[in-house]
């Protein structure tokens, strides 16, 4: 494996990361409030478009749906951006990639929770319930930040 090949362990890492954020979101709504899908999608769209997203149809569940997946390129981006120029993440990463994926996951589950949909169109939030604030963490720790990671891994195995 040659670091040539980190756009498509960058490419899966984002995919695998972004599919599986927006499985849970989708399915706990779901399950736990009886929340449709494509609201969901609406409400990740709210983000930029703010809210009359949630009013809009099936064309704003897909511009959410794009949205969800710019955002898991941008957090596994930023992960290999850093990763590619600091050599003690590198190394962490290859020693530890459980505990690194691990960390990341619960720095983008608490970075996006208080910090980027705040910002957002979407505004300041209460506080999640203790059900909801838990299952995320745990999501973006194993679902999201270890794949990343792992990826990250995989594409500079060949770095020192």
């Amino acid at each position: 494996m040659t670091h040539r090949s980190w756009p498509q362990w960058l490419a899966a890492g984002a995919l695998f990361g972004g599919t599986c954020d927006i499985t849970y979101a989708t399915s706990f709504n779901y399950f736990r409030s009886g929340v449709a899908p494509a609201r969901v999608l609406k409400f990740v769209a709210s983000g930029a478009l703010g809210k009359e997203a949630l009013d809009g149809g099936a064309a704003t569940a897909a511009i959410g749906l794009g949205f969800h997946y710019l955002n898991a390129f941008i957090i596994t981006a930023i992960l290999f951006a850093v990763a590619s120029q600091v050599a003690g993440v590198r190394n962490t990463i290859k020693r530890a990639p459980l505990m690194s994926g691990l960390g990341y996951g619960a720095v983008v589950f608490v970075v996006m929770t208080f910090v980027v949909v705040p910002l957002s169109r979407i505004g300041p939030r209460p506080a999640p319930p203790p059900v909801v604030w838990v299952s995320g963490l745990a999501v973006h720790m194993f679902l999201i930040g270890l794949p990343m990671v792992i990826a990250a891994r995989r594409a500079f195995a060949d770095r020192p």
